[in-house]
């Protein structure tokens, strides 16, 4: 079980963070009639909902969810996406993770989109962890946190989408 000391941001803090994210993707795309938020599958895509949510309630922007299928355990194979090359080819696109730590999952999400011409494309990140092994970088991010390399971070979702994030 792990205690309340371990916790980096709470459920409110959480969602403070991803609305000043929202409202900053709303103003990088001002002029752009449609985004595509592709949420990396699980915690990113979850983040990705609660942004669609946020910026529909701000802007007239249309926000396409797309759900990136990469396996964690083996970069090389395929990275899937839950829409067709289509519905995001010459659009917007920004990517979304839960916590930037090595920048591998990062970097093979954006690779596959590079294969694609683009408008733009952007990365977000709830917690960004500064142990970067590949060169990508979180346009947005909630929080910038310097911790030792061999503690943990994880954004836990409950039931209701309510999220801690806490340090392991």
């Amino acid at each position: 079980m792990k205690t309340e000391n371990n916790i980096i941001l709470t459920n409110t803090q959480i969602n403070h963070k991803i609305r000043r994210i929202a409202l900053q993707i709303i103003e990088s795309n001002v002029d752009e009639s449609k985004i595509i938020l592709a949420g990396i599958t699980n915690n990113g895509f979850l983040i990705a909902e609660k942004l669609k949510t946020i910026i529909e309630s701000y802007a007239t922007i249309e926000v396409v969810l797309c759900e990136v299928f990469i396996n964690k355990k083996n970069l090389l194979s395929e990275v899937k996406l839950s829409i067709n090359i289509d519905d995001y080819k010459k659009s917007s696109v920004v990517i979304v993770d839960d916590v930037l730590h090595s920048g591998a999952t990062l970097i093979y999400s954006v690779k596959h989109f590079l294969n694609t011409p683009l408008k733009q494309l952007k990365t977000a990140v709830l917690i960004n962890r500064n142990h970067k092994k590949f060169p990508v970088k979180a346009d947005f991010k909630g929080l910038s946190l310097s911790t030792s390399i061999n503690e943990h971070v994880e954004v836990v979702f409950n039931s209701d989408k309510e999220a801690t994030a806490i340090l392991v």
